[in-house]
């Protein structure tokens, strides 16, 4: 009796060594994931910061020099067709759309500022495009048009919106 009760002990405790075996093995296996993922993360990370600034950039520029009326600015705006009361619109939101973009939360409205920003360039492509303007003109705000897609795309999980809210 006491022989049985000794080898169940010692099948308990192998069954019991196993089981930390296997457990230790599942959380070294996560740490190496971890270790990868916050690699690749920070590529990206960098990646996203990278083209955020860019973009950041051309739009404060952008917004300002509308905001400010530059004289070049106003003479695209009159070539292209359009009223010079929109430069007051289009950088104002410009401006706002780069804190959207630059502060943290606000994941919607981060949304929304990209799309902002994807509409006007791409209609600033298309609008030189049309007026038959060539590269030299709409070849900026097509580099923008891509920066805006790149930083979007490169974004981190916490400048996301949550995927249960994207669910119609």
């Amino acid at each position: 009796m006491k022989e049985d009760s000794v080898k169940i002990s010692a099948d308990g405790i192998q069954n019991y060594q196993k089981t930390w075996d296997r457990k230790f093995n599942q959380l070294e296996q996560t740490l190496k994931n971890k270790k990868m993922k916050t690699k690749n993360n920070r590529g990206k990370n960098i990646a996203y910061w990278i083209t955020t600034i860019l973009l950041v950039l051309g739009m404060a520029s952008g917004g300002i020099a509308q905001l400010l009326r530059v004289k070049q600015n106003v003479e695209g705006t009159v070539h292209l067709g359009y009223p010079v009361y929109i430069m007051s619109i289009l950088g104002t939101w410009k401006i706002l759309g780069i804190l959207t973009l630059l502060l943290p939360k606000f994941r919607l409205l981060k949304e929304w500022a990209y799309a902002g920003f994807f509409f006007v360039l791409s209609g600033a492509v298309i609008s030189h495009i049309v007026s038959g303007d060539n590269f030299s003109r709409f070849g900026a705000p097509l580099i923008f048009v891509l920066l805006t897609i790149a930083s979007w795309a490169l974004r981190p999980d916490d400048r996301k919106l949550p995927v249960s809210t994207l669910a119609l």
